[in-house]
C-alpha cells in the first residue's frame, strides 16, 4: 500500500505511462493445472485420503503466464513459444485468447505441451504432476520457425508502436524452447529491443545478452557465483557459497574465496519452477532432517539455503535465521537477503544485466542497479498454493515500469506490490491492472499528508526505513519555485525511494537572505512544493541550520545543490557521522531565485518608466494643442498661464 498521495500520484502515472506498450515475450510456455478435491476418510489400501474432484482449473503458465500478466497489467505481449499440438496446447492457446495475449506461438506435433498438474484438498497441494522436460528439444524445422515467428513478431510490435523499439522478455526454464540458435539469434538482434528482461534457470547461458534486468531466484544466484568459480559443470564438489563476512553493524561482504562443500547436489536442485513460483525443499542429501553432508568446512547445504558451522556465514530461509521447518541455523547466522546485498555488484557482473533482483519467494527481494545501492522489498507470507506464478506478475512490473523509464526504486516497489497484490487466493498468479492501482489507494487525498511536523515525520522516516526504503533530505528556502528548482528535486527522488524537503520559515530566510525576504509566505512556499510528484513530505524549520533536523532525520541521502565538491557542504561531515551519504546537484544555468527577482524588478522599473514616458508625452500634446485657443483660454507651452480656465485645462490634460 502506497504511504501517501504523493507516491500514490507517482506510481499510478508509472501505470499509466506503460499502458500499450509492446512487449515480445519468448520461452518456456506451458499449462498450469488445478484439480480441486474433498476428502473425509482414508484409503483402506493405504494410509492416503480418498479424494472427490470437485472442480477443474486451467491457465498459462510459464513464459506464457508472464505474457498473461503483461498484457493484464496493460501491456501488449505477444508470445513466441514452442506449443504441442494436442489437448493442452488447445487450452493454452485458449488461456492465451482470453487473456488478449497475441498468440504467436508455433505449433509443434510430436513434442507435448509441458504441463503442471496441481492436486488440492482444502487448499492444500497434495501432489504435482508435470509433463514436459529439457529431452524434448525442438528439431531444425521447429528451430527455423521460431526464428520466423521472432522476426514477424518483432516487426508487428515495431509496427504497432510507430517503429519504437519493442521490449523483450526472455523466459528459460530449461524445458527446450531456447536452444542455441534461437539464444545466438536474440544476442545478435539485442539491439532491436530498447529494454530486456531476463529470467532463467541457468544465467550463465544468458552473459553475451546484456539484460536491462535478470530476476533469479537465491538458488539461481547462488548457482551463477559458483559456476563462476569452478572449471566445468556443477558436480559433487562444485562450490557450495562464498565466503561472507558479516560485521558488527549488519554489513556484508565478500571475504575471499569459496567455501568448498563435500556436496552440492541440493543447492544445484534449488530454485524456481517454470511456474514462477518456489520449488519445494528437496530432500538433501544425507538424511531426511533438512540438513545435508557437512564437507571439510563445516558448510551445511539444502535445496536453497547454505549453513556453516563456526564464525561463517549460515544463510536461512527467512529473516530470523530460526530453524523452524528444519532449515538449518548456527549462531551469528545471516538472512539470504544479506547475502543477496553483499554479491549484487557481482552479479551484475557475471550476467553483464543493469539490474539484479534475486527474490526471495515470502521474503521478498534485493534489488540493485548501476548506482551500488541495494533496495529492499518485503512480501506478505502466504500458503504455497496462492504464491504460483507470483514471479511472473513480479516480472511484468518491473519490465513495464523500467520500460517506461521509472527509477528503479519505483520499479521495484511496483514489481513487489504486483507480487503481493495478486497472492490474494489458490490458482495461478495474474495481476490486473485496476487491481494494481487499487492497492495503490486512493490519489485523492489532501496533500497536508505530505506537509508535516518535525515529530510526525521522524515517526514517518522511521517506518520509511524500517521497510528497507532509502531516505533522501534537501533542504532551502524555494521562495519563487522555478525550473531549476523542479529539475533538482527530480533528480534528488531519483537517488532513493524517499525525498524529504526541509523549508526555512519565514523569519529564517529574512535573516538569511534580507528582510525583503521572502517573497512568498511560507504556506505558499509549502504548497506548491507538496504538489510536485517527486517530493514526498515537506517540513517547515525555524533554524537558520537544517543540522537539527538531519539529526533526528538520519537521511541515508542529503543533497544540497551547487557545482561544489561535497566535501565543501557545511553539513557533510554531520550527514557522514550519521552513516548517510553526501550529494552535489547542479542548477539549470541562468536560473535562480535572485535571477528570477531581479528579472521581475526590471520588468517593473522599465514599466513605470514607460507609464511616466507616456504621461509626459500626453501632457505636452495637450498643451500644445492648447496654444492654437483664442480668447485667451489656453496659451503656448511654456507661457505664463492667466486666469483660471487655463490652468484647469491644463490640469485635465
Amino acid at each position: 500500500m502506497a504511504t501517501d498521495a504523493a507516491e500514490q500520484r507517482r506510481l499510478a502515472s508509472v501505470v499509466e505511462s506503460w499502458l500499450g506498450r509492446g512487449v515480445l515475450v519468448v520461452g518456456d510456455a506451458m499449462l498450469d493445472e488445478w484439480r480441486f478435491a474433498e476428502s473425509d476418510r482414508l484409503c483402506r489400501e493405504a494410509p492416503a485420503p480418498v479424494l472427490t474432484l470437485r472442480r477443474r482449473l486451467t491457465a498459462a503458465g510459464g513464459a506464457a503466464n508472464t505474457a498473461v500478466n503483461l498484457t493484464a497489467l496493460g501491456g501488449l505481449a505477444a508470445l513466441v513459444a514452442p506449443v504441442g499440438a494436442d489437448v493442452a496446447g488447445d487450452e493454452l492457446h485458449d488461456c492465451l485468447d482470453r487473456a488478449g495475449v497475441w498468440d504467436r506461438t508455433i505449433s509443434q506435433p510430436g513434442r507435448p505441451t509441458p504441463v503442471k498438474r496441481r492436486l488440492l484438498a482444502a487448499d492444500q497441494i497434495l501432489l504435482r504432476e508435470d509433463e514436459g522436460d529439457a529431452d524434448e528439444t525442438l528439431p531444425e524445422e521447429g528451430v527455423q520457425r521460431m526464428l520466423n515467428a521472432l522476426a514477424r513478431a518483432t516487426e508487428e510490435l515495431r509496427a504497432d508502436r510507430d517503429g519504437q523499439p519493442p521490449t523483450l522478455v526472455v523466459c528459460d526454464y530449461g524445458l527446450g524452447a531456447l536452444p542455441e540458435a534461437v539464444r545466438s539469434w536474440l544476442v545478435r538482434h539485442r539491439d532491436s529491443f530498447a529494454t530486456v528482461a531476463l529470467d532463467a534457470h541457468d544465467l550463465a547461458y544468458w552473459r553475451g545478452l546484456a539484460p536491462t534486468v535478470v530476476t533469479p531466484s537465491f538458488a539461481e544466484a547462488t548457482r551463477l557465483l559458483n559456476d563462476a568459480v569452478t572449471a566445468g559443470p556443477a558436480s559433487s564438489s562444485a562450490v557450495a557459497g562464498i565466503r561472507v563476512s558479516v560485521a558488527e553493524d549488519g554489513t556484508t561482504a565478500a571475504t575471499g574465496g569459496p567455501v568448498p562443500a563435500a556436496a552440492a547436489a541440493g543447492a544445484e536442485e534449488g530454485g524456481r519452477d517454470g511456474d514462477g513460483s518456489a520449488a519445494p525443499d528437496a530432500t538433501p542429501p544425507g538424511g531426511g532432517d533438512g540438513a545435508g553432508p557437512v564437507g571439510g568446512d563445516g558448510l551445511t547445504v539444502t535445496s536453497d539455503e547454505i549453513g556453516v558451522s563456526g564464525d561463517d556465514i549460515v544463510v536461512a530461509g527467512d529473516e530470523t535465521s530460526s530453524a523452524t521447518a528444519g532449515r538449518p541455523v548456527a549462531a551469528g547466522g545471516v538472512s539470504r537477503a544479506l547475502v543477496a546485498q553483499a554479491r549484487l555488484a557481482e552479479l551484475r557482473e557475471r550476467t553483464g544485466a543493469d539490474v539484479v533482483a534475486v527474490t526471495l519467494d515470502a521474503e521478498g527481494a534485493v534489488v540493485g542497479g548501476a548506482d551500488g545501492r541495494s533496495r529492499r522489498s518485503h512480501a506478505t507470507p502466504v500458503p504455497a498454493s496462492y504464491a504460483v506464478g507470483a514471479g511472473d506478475a513480479y516480472l511484468a512490473a518491473m519490465t513495464l515500469a523500467l520500460a517506461a523509464g521509472a527509477p528503479l526504486p519505483t520499479a521495484a516497489q511496483l514489481a513487489q506490490l504486483a507480487a503481493t497484490t495478486t497472492v490474494s487466493d489458490t490458482g495461478t498468479c495474474v495481476c490486473l491492472r485496476e487491481d494494481l492501482i487499487a492497492a495503490l489507494g486512493s490519489v485523492d487525498e489532501a496533500p497536508a499528508r505530505i506537509v508535516l511536523d518535525r515529530d510526525a515525520l521522524v515517526e514517518l522516516v522511521e517506518r520509511h526505513r524500517a521497510e528497507g526504503r532509502t531516505v533522501v533530505f534537501t533542504n532551502g528556502c524555494f521562495d519563487v519555485l522555478h525550473r531549476g528548482h523542479v529539475r533538482y528535486l527530480d533528480q534528488a527522488r531519483d537517488l532513493g525511494d524517499l525525498l524529504v524537503v526541509a523549508v526555512n520559515s519565514d523569519e529564517s530566510v529574512r535573516r538569511i537572505k534580507g528582510t525583503d525576504r521572502p517573497v512568498n509566505p511560507v504556506e505558499d512556499r509549502v504548497a506548491v512544493l507538496a504538489a510536485l510528484s517527486c517530493v514526498d513530505h515537506v517540513v517547515v524549520f525555524e533554524e537558520d541550520s537544517p543540522t537539527a533536523l538531519i539529526e533526528a532525520i538520519r537521511p541515508d541521502v542529503y543533497v544540497k545543490g551547487g557545482d561544489y565538491p561535497p566535501d565543501m557542504v557545511p553539513e557533510a561531515p554531520l550527514v557522514r557521522r550519521l552513516g548517510g551519504e553526501v550529494r552535489t546537484l547542479g542548477y539549470v544555468p541562468d536560473r535562480s531565485t535572485s535571477a528570477v527577482i531581479e528579472r521581475i524588478r526590471s520588468h517593473g522599473d522599465a514599466a513605470r518608466g514607460a507609464v511616466r514616458t507616456s504621461t509626459l508625452r500626453r501632457r505636452g500634446t495637450a498643451q500644445t494643442a492648447g496654444s492654437t485657443q483664442t480668447g485667451g483660454t489656453a496659451q503656448a507651452a511654456g507661457s505664463p498661464q492667466t486666469g483660471g480656465t487655463a490652468a484647469a485645462s491644463s490640469r485635465r490634460a
